[in-house]
């Protein structure tokens, strides 16, 4: 598991390591956490890193790998654009060559909503142009056709899987978003709400949405977490190489966001507007029936309230005893 010390990567590999599935995570720790690994075997270096990529692929035998390392702040790409592509495409291709080299016939991929732009009806589904605004969402997207056109030219098989908004963290407070300087909405708010930031800005209050603010797909990381799991089952089961959206289908404006973390934390934000910040487009929900129809994935925790709650209890116990 590639990034299984980062944020998502670390939920998936908990989830993965519970149900007694052996699991061997490979992270730079640029923003992942040693911590995050728990007792997983760790092996500290560069999915970009051919050599030593083919020699844990060998020395573990791995028949799986789940690919979650990326750099993923959307306007940092587009200042960096190729910051993005060398590390999200390129080691990433890297990566395939290794897999192909030692016949790895599973692979889960850790893509975006980012490769669908500003859909026109502010929703998308699998089949719904790809059109990326930003270099992270291009990143991604590339790194999509790869696999398209590897998972055609032999046996491997991959399921794509494009998260929306990821939020929330482990209900047991073992594991959570830690990364300095986050840019997740949720995330930044309620490091707000326990004093670990002075506040929270709103970027673009004019647009064409009912408060004005943009809206987003918010999907719990547990729930997130859980289609991993069911990609790795229907790729064991003989499932063919698939491409799904990972989200809940329906959205909540910024507002709407900040106004549920000031209920659940008790107390006030301060709040900033500001203008707003390229490469974000005014509202991008799922349509995510296939997963549920093509994994048998259900949702669990589908709720704004718990998803800030246990974002909550993530930044107060960080408070406490920092990373």
């Amino acid at each position: 598991m590639t990034g299984g010390a980062g944020y998502i990567g670390s939920h998936v590999a908990l989830q993965l390591r519970t149900r007694g599935e052996r699991v061997v995570i490979l992270d730079n720790l640029y923003s992942g956490f040693r911590q995050a690994a728990l007792d997983a075997p760790l092996v500290i270096g560069s999915v970009g890193d051919r050599e030593l990529v083919r020699g844990c692929l060998r020395e573990h035998d791995i028949d799986t790998v789940m690919h979650f390392a990326a750099h993923t702040v959307v306007p940092e790409s587009v200042a960096e654009p190729l910051k993005y592509y060398g590390n999200n495409t390129c080691a990433t291709r890297n990566l395939l060559e290794a897999c192909r080299e030692h016949g790895v016939r599973h692979f889960v991929f850790s893509s975006t909503a980012a490769v669908y732009g500003i859909p026109p009806a502010g929703d998308a589904g699998e089949d719904t142009p790809t059109v990326p605004i930003n270099p992270y969402g291009t990143s991604k997207l590339m790194s999509e056709w790869m696999l398209r056109d590897l998972s055609a030219a032999g046996a491997f098989r991959h399921v794509a899987l494009r998260y929306f908004n990821v939020a929330g963290s482990d209900p047991g407070q073992r594991i959570g978003q830690s990364t300095p300087k986050a840019t997740l909405l949720i995330k930044v708010a309620c490091e707000a709400a326990v004093g670990r930031r002075p506040g929270v800005s709103i970027f673009g209050t004019d647009y064409a949405t009912p408060d004005g603010t943009g809206i987003r797909d918010y999907i719990h990381v547990e729930d997130l977490a859980d289609a991993h799991l069911k990609a790795l089952d229907y790729l064991r089961a003989g499932g063919t190489s698939t491409t799904l959206n990972c989200g809940y289908g329906h959205g909540y404006s910024v507002r709407e966001v900040l106004d549920a973390v000031q209920r659940v934390a008790g107390r006030s934000l301060a709040v900033r507007e500001e203008p707003r910040r390229a490469g974000d487009p005014p509202v991008l929900v799922a349509r995510a029936e296939r997963i549920r129809t093509e994994l048998g994935w259900r949702p669990r925790l589908d709720d704004l309230d718990t998803i800030v709650r246990t974002s909550l209890a993530w930044e107060e116990k960080l408070r406490r005893d920092p990373w």
